[in-house]
């Protein structure tokens, strides 16, 4: 499965393992214990292909599905004719028609769109989005009571489905986390000033902090496509492959720089690799002289000022110096996710959503 065009040249590709999307899914269904398992597919499958990645997920057994905009859920909803998708923007006034005719199922996060959705008649399913300490999308507190004091009147036109929170601090994987332990604690409260129906409090770092966390089901989103919780063993397959064409190898002296703005000198005679990726394709700038790369499973470091189209790499210390054509690995097995995201000062999200569309991508079933 490939979108290269057979005997062309392609500079760089992305590699994409659904086999392992598939195998991380399951890891979560197992983690997760009776909790339902749904799979957060937003941003194109953060950045991976959503028109590959959710069938992946439906045959896994995924049958719900989080998007954050309305085109998304347009998007997936003919890829899962039968899934659950809910939209996390939840129900503008002039999104509600769409909403109806798509079936998807809004996460509302106010009075004013709880209001919006009721008055389409037809007691359509809906999501209610609580904010416990986050402080973005979600009923805030005063909302929250005024809607606990008139929920019968309030919600008579909606089918509620589900009462969601999200965590702010997930990552801090302590199970007393002030955070955390505060959040699950609001979230318990107003869970029982509302009617009963499902919950879900996780996504992928909250479910690792154990089932007072799961509640009927979780959210897994970051961690399908193969990043861990901070701090500990990756317990998630790989699932992105990056690569770059080498397009020149040379010598240069000791003093001699490298790229824009000579951000690099040499304090030995040198033997740098010119790879075909650069910031056009996803690569950060801000990983210049601080990112690794890969060659025939031997890290290397990035050198020199990363550039629209190029990324220089030091490549003295190999035993066999690579040859124009050879691929660099620039994220994969052996330069992973997380050292990508730590070189850039950033974390595996902006990654992975930054990738380009201009770098092919390449499916496989495999796991690894």
């Amino acid at each position: 499965m490939t979108d290269f065009e057979p005997g062309h040249f392609e500079p760089a590709s992305l590699t994409v393992r659904l086999g392992a999307i598939a195998q991380n899914y399951r890891f979560f269904q197992r983690l997760a214990g009776a909790a339902a398992t749904a799979a957060v597919v937003k941003a194109d499958g953060y950045g991976l292909g959503l028109k590959m990645i959710a069938p992946a997920l439906g045959g896994a057994g995924a049958d719900t599905f989080f998007v954050a905009r309305l085109s998304e859920g347009i998007a997936l909803r003919p890829l899962l004719p039968q899934a659950r998708i809910y939209v996390l923007d939840g129900a503008p006034p002039d999104a509600v028609p769409s909403l109806i005719a798509h079936r998807l199922t809004p996460v509302l996060s106010s009075l004013s769109q709880i209001a919006a959705w009721s008055a389409a008649g037809g007691k359509h399913d809906a999501a209610i989005h609580i904010d416990t300490g986050m402080n973005r999308l979600g009923l805030p507190p005063d909302e929250l009571a005024t809607l606990a004091a008139e929920w019968k009147t309030r919600l008579g036109g909606i089918n509620l489905v589900l009462l969601m929170s999200h965590l702010a601090c997930a990552d801090d994987l302590g199970p007393d986390a002030a955070m955390n332990r505060r959040q699950l604690e609001r979230f318990r409260s107003s869970l029982a000033m509302l009617p009963p129906t499902r919950a879900s409090l996780a996504a992928s770092s909250g479910i690792h902090l154990g089932k007072d966390y799961h509640f009927d089901m979780v959210r897994p989103g970051i961690g399908l496509y193969g990043a861990g919780p901070k701090g500990h063993k990756n317990p998630m397959k790989n699932v992105a492959i990056l690569t770059g064409r080498v397009l020149q190898v040379r010598r240069i002296d000791k003093g001699d720089s490298v790229g824009y703005a000579a951000t690099f000198h040499a304090k030995r005679p040198t033997m740098i690799a010119t790879v075909a990726l650069g910031y056009a394709d996803g690569m950060l700038r801000a990983a210049s002289n601080r990112g690794m790369a890969a060659i025939n499973g031997a890290r290397v470091p990035v050198v020199g000022r990363i550039s629209m189209d190029l990324i220089t790499l030091d490549v003295t210390d190999l035993k066999t110096l690579p040859q124009p054509g050879d691929e660099a690995e620039l994220m994969g097995d052996t330069v992973t996710l997380a050292d990508v995201a730590e070189a850039a000062g950033t974390n595996e999200y902006e990654i992975l959503t930054r990738l380009s569309s201009r770098v092919p991508r390449r499916y496989t079933d495999a796991a690894q």
